[in-house]
């Protein structure tokens, strides 16, 4: 009697190769909660209802400009390639912070010291970093602050209206952001920081940026009542 033929063995199942996950895909999805808790908190909701006192707009400004100045120095002193190949002079907001600021000063608006210390806190961490050349911290705050102004195109049609600025008269930060420059900025970060270690350092100090900004928010929060929002800005004629 003739044996059957052995049954074929059964083709190997392929197994899918994980696709590495880029730094500003980590960066996004792990921030998304800091990022919609800002949106909620009193300071923003008062801003696009149009009821924010001009102080605490100048506050923030205030409170960003030390932070601004301590990061921004620190990123264009760093010579690591990784840091190099991400950081770039358009990137720099401090003159245009500096700008509104002294706008403001010239209408006799002072910004208080709501966020003063929360601002020195951040500030005093971003030198700290620098100081150890923790490079990956730095980038994780650029994250932070460049994505703020981003943000801020939404909102500058609220604080042109609510205090009747003309052009970028009082909101060159606030209209500083660029969709361009942040596909730029986010493609250079995912060629530079593959390295899964490297971006735990760098979302972690994102996640630390965030902690400070709602400081911030928060001290500029203090004694304001949520608004009902309006449905959208009155665009000054």
């Amino acid at each position: 009697m003739t044996a059957a033929p052995e049954a074929p063995d059964p083709a190997p199942v392929p197994v899918p190769v994980p696709v590495p996950v880029t730094v500003v895909e980590r960066l996004r999805a792990s921030t998304r909660t800091w990022h919609d808790s800002l949106e909620a908190t009193p300071f923003a909701s008062a801003m696009i209802a149009g009821t924010l006192p001009v102080e605490r707009y100048v506050g923030q400004l205030a409170a960003y400009r030390p932070v601004l100045e301590a990061l921004e120095g620190a990123l264009a002193e760093a010579e690591a390639p990784d840091t190099t190949s991400v950081w770039s002079s358009d990137l720099v907001k401090l003159p245009l912070v500096e700008r509104d600021l002294a706008y403001f000063a010239g209408l006799g608006t002072a910004p208080g010291s709501w966020a003063a210390e929360a601002a020195e806190a951040f500030t005093a961490e971003i030198r700290q970093r620098a100081e150890a050349s923790d490079l990956p911290a730095l980038l994780g705050f650029l994250y932070v602050m460049e994505g703020s102004t981003l943000g801020a195109l939404v909102l500058h049609p609220y604080v042109t209206a609510a205090y009747r600025l003309s052009g970028t008269d009082g909101v060159a930060y606030y209209t500083s952001g660029d969709r361009d420059r942040w596909a730029r900025l986010t493609a250079r970060m995912n060629r530079a920081l593959t390295d899964p270690a490297v971006q735990d350092r760098v979302v972690a100090a994102a996640h630390s940026a965030y902690r400070h900004a709602a400081a911030i928010t928060g001290a500029l929060s203090i004694g304001l009542s949520p608004p009902s929002p309006s449905p959208s800005p009155t665009p000054v004629r």
